[in-house]
């Protein structure tokens, strides 16, 4: 299917993109959380530049990076990573945003994966 969407649409195409985030996604799922990371650390410098920094489909990517990043054995890398994403999307979003409880909710998991005593909401 990305063969299609690369030839057909091109690379920078929404649904290029879109697909990209779900083979990585799936590469995490089937056991490669390292190959995850790394493949969606690769579409997200994709996604800059096409998008710009506080796209939701980035902030999206983002999540997902980190989670798979701390999956892949960087608890305190994904903590940190999530601390940031919080920051962007409470700028971006605003507190009211569902999504805002789910990265309050990652931060604080992956605080304690880590081993961090300090709070996950500040």
């Amino acid at each position: 299917m990305l063969d299609d969407r690369l030839r057909a649409l091109g690379p920078n195409h929404p649904d290029t993109l879109s697909t990209r985030h779900g083979l990585a996604s799936w590469r995490g799922e089937a056991g490669d959380a390292a190959g995850a990371a790394a493949a969606l650390a690769e579409l997200l410098d994709d996604q800059l530049r096409v998008h710009g920094p506080d796209h939701p489909d980035i902030l999206s990517t983002r999540h997902n990076l980190a989670y798979w990043r701390g999956e892949a054995g960087d608890a305190a890398g994904a903590a940190a990573a999530f601390a940031e994403l919080l920051d962007d999307r409470l700028r971006t979003q605003g507190p009211d945003h569902p999504h805002i409880l789910t990265t309050r909710n990652s931060l604080a998991d992956w605080r304690s994966r880590a081993g961090q005593d300090s709070p996950a909401v500040e």
